[in-house]
Formats: C-alpha cells, structure tokens, sequence
C-alpha cells in the first residue's frame, strides 16, 4: 500500500532491516509510477541517440557532424536553463514537466518526419533543438519533484533505484536501437518510438499523486534566477562535487565518437554501435545495484575521487583499444565509475538544498553537467577531426586524472566528506 508523498522534513520511516529498506521505495505508488515512467521515456531516448549518431554519420561521413549534434543539444541549456529553474520554483513541478514531455514527443515525430523524407541534417538539428529544450525544463522540475515523493531517509536508496532504472533502460535502448537500424535500415523507426515512449510517460505521470507544496508566486528578476548560482558558489562541497564532474565528463566522454570506433576502428557495425552504447549503462546498472543494496556510502568523498580517476584511466584504455570485447569491457568500467559519481553528487545537491531552492539550484546542476557532457562531445568530435579519434579520447581520459588531483586539492573538505546522505 503506497504511503503519502512527504517532504524531506517529514518524520522518517520506522526502522527497518536491511532487506527491507532497499525494497521498501519501490513499494511506494508514487515513486513506483514516477520510475516507471521515466524506464519508459529514458528507453526510447537512448534508441533514439544511437539512430541520431548513425544516420548522420552515414550521411556525412564527419566526426564535426556528430559534435554539432553536442552542439544542438547543449545551446537550448545556455538559453533556458535558469529560467528552467525559476518555473520550477515558482510553478507546479509536476504540470512542467507533463507539458515539456509532450514538446519531446513532438521533436521526435519530427525526426521522424525529415529521416524518412531525407530532409537536409540541418532540420535534424533543429529538432534536436527543441528536445533538448524540452529537457532542458523537465530536468530542474525532475530533480527538485522527486524529494517531495519519499522521506529524507529513503532519498539516497530512491536516487540509487531512479538512476539504476535509467541505467537499465539505457542497456536496452541501445542495442535494441541499433538492432532496429540494422534490421530496416532506417532511423525514421527509432524516431517514432520514441515519441511512444514519451506518451508513455506522460501517462504514467500524470497518475501521480502529488500534493503540491505552497509556492510563493515570484516575478522572474536577475537576482531570483541568481539564486541558484549564489547558493551553488557559497556550499563548498557542492560547488567542489561538481566542478569535478563538469570537468570529467568535459575531457573524458568517449561516447560521442562510437559510431567512428564502431565502424572504422572495430569494425563492428550498427548492432556493434548499439552494444558499444550499451557498455557503459551495463556498468552503471551493475554499481547502482550494488550502492543499493549496501550501506549509505561511509567514505564517500573519497570514493567518488576514487570513482573519477577509474574513469579517467577506463577511457584511456578504451581509446587504445582494437579489440571490441576490451573496448567493452573498458566502458563497462566507466559506466560503474560514473554512477557513483552521479549518486553521491545528486544526493548531496538536493539533501543539502531548501525546497525553495530546490529547482534553481538543479537548473544550475544541469546546466554545468548538461553543457559538459554536450561540450564534451563537440569538443571530442573537433579533437577527432583535426587529430584523430584515438587521440581525443586518450588525451581526455588523461585530463581527467588530472582533474581528480586538481579537486581533491582545492577542495579537500570532498576528502574528508564521510557518510554519504549524513
């Protein structure tokens, strides 16, 4: 029986054992609805990234036009992101992202519309566009809706289970997106599911019971879209959390360059691509299970420096590898690395934020994570262009080792940081 949505306030749960706090969220009706959506939405976008990757490629033969697909994505962050979080503040969370969920849908029969009719890649863009606008308003909603779903002392199992589903849905997308180019040869497909995907979603939302907490209703002013910045820039371990992700994901993301390793360096093909795509997700899946399961993290500053150099180094191997197992195996470890990186991270910014806050600072998470891993492709993508594949992806991975020593430096409070959620 699902249980009323509570704040982060709220009295926490009775005490239970181990076995049945791992479970007892996924009992609850509303997270329960909300993560199933999001499998659903999250499984049409990542078949819908591998069939964007493809058909440019195949149409382009660039490496600069799978970078400005980076580009596209990232530009609607640049121009919405705060405002993004002000509505999320100011606004029913809930209703945000229903309505931007439905404009994804609409971008992506889009795509589908110019894939089929061989449309100039410039309207593929475009339609990239607008999704990325979508999602560029549905994140700060996403993240600041999902405490008011559970209790304090579920949060850190809550986000370990949503990010575990993303990751899940990512190990299928994928493969099943480029087993379905393989199949029919086409992208419009892909394209179209995922807009059945969004609707999906959208449906499952929208039975949520979510008793909207009192908003102040506040004009839209630089010193309110400030707030987030202000907040973000004052809370140290925050700020240091992620600076370090911003930047490991800025220099060490080899993800935009697998249809180049798929076809020219493995030689593997699109049902290759879409396996490659899924390395890294497998990973994630496997380490949010693990985090899930156990104890909150005792050590977790240091765990997720830790977790970032094993990036570094897991990149670095990939870009050296010619053989496609290794390659695998290589981003099976990144995926693992990240996802204690993206736990700790998410948990610290929202337990460590006002509710009245909650959006404004999340808009500004996403815009430092969201440009960087969207810069971190164009950036691949124009390092590959003028100097190879192999090149970008070992010179990132390196660079961020040396982000790892840079942060554990100036920010040693990240060290000593202790129970994670504490």
């Amino acid at each position: 029986m699902s249980h009323a949505p509570e704040s982060l306030e709220s009295t926490v749960p009775p005490p239970m054992s181990a076995a049945e706090e791992t479970y007892a969220v996924l009992r609850d009706r509303n997270f329960a609805l909300y993560l199933a959506g999001r499998f659903a939405a999250s499984l049409g976008q990542q078949m819908l990234i591998v069939a964007v990757g493809w058909e440019l490629y195949e149409r382009t033969h660039s490496a600069l036009a799978l970078g400005l697909v980076g580009l596209s994505n990232m530009a609607p962050m640049f121009l919405f992101t705060l405002p993004a979080g002000h509505l999320a503040d100011h606004h029913n969370r809930k209703h945000i992202m229903l309505w931007m969920t439905a404009l994804s849908a609409l971008a992506s029969v889009g795509l589908a519309v110019v894939s089929a009719l061989r449309a100039s890649p410039g309207w593929i863009y475009a339609c990239l566009f607008v999704a990325g606008t979508a999602r560029t308003f549905i994140w700060p909603a996403s993240a600041s809706f999902l405490p008011q779903l559970v209790s304090r002392e579920w949060f850190p199992r809550a986000v370990a289970w949503s990010t575990g589903s993303f990751q899940l849905s990512s190990v299928a997308g994928p493969a099943a997106g480029g087993a379905l180019i393989a199949l029919t040869h086409h992208a419009a497909t892909v394209y179209g599911l995922n807009a059945a995907a969004a609707l999906t979603y959208l449906t499952l939302l929208g039975l949520v019971r979510y008793e909207k907490q009192p908003m102040v209703r506040a004009p839209m002013s630089v010193a309110s879209l400030a707030v987030g910045f202000n907040f973000v820039f004052a809370t140290r371990l925050i700020l240091g959390t992620i600076t370090l992700d911003l930047f490991a994901v800025l220099l060490g993301g080899a993800t935009a360059l697998l249809p180049i390793y798929a076809k020219d360096i493995l030689h593997a093909g699109p049902s290759g691509l879409g396996f490659l795509q899924a390395a890294l997700p497998v990973g994630s899946l496997l380490s949010a299970l693990i985090v899930a399961h156990r104890p909150p993290l005792q050590k977790a500053g240091r765990t997720l420096l830790w977790a970032v150099a094993g990036f570094g180094l897991a990149t670095i191997g990939f870009g050296f590898s010619r053989w496609f197992w290794a390659s695998w195996a290589m981003l099976f470890l990144c995926g693992m690395a990240d996802n204690v990186s993206v736990v700790v991270r998410h948990t610290l910014v929202q337990l460590l934020t006002p509710d009245e806050k909650r959006g404004r600072v999340s808009a500004v998470n996403s815009l430092f994570i969201g440009t960087s891993n969207e810069l971190g492709g164009f950036e691949s993508g124009v390092v590959a262009h003028w100097f190879g594949p192999v090149f970008s992806v070992v010179s990132g991975g390196a660079g961020t080792l040396l982000v790892v020593l840079a942060v554990a430096w100036l920010w040693p409070e990240i060290r000593r940081y202790g129970r994670l959620g504490g």
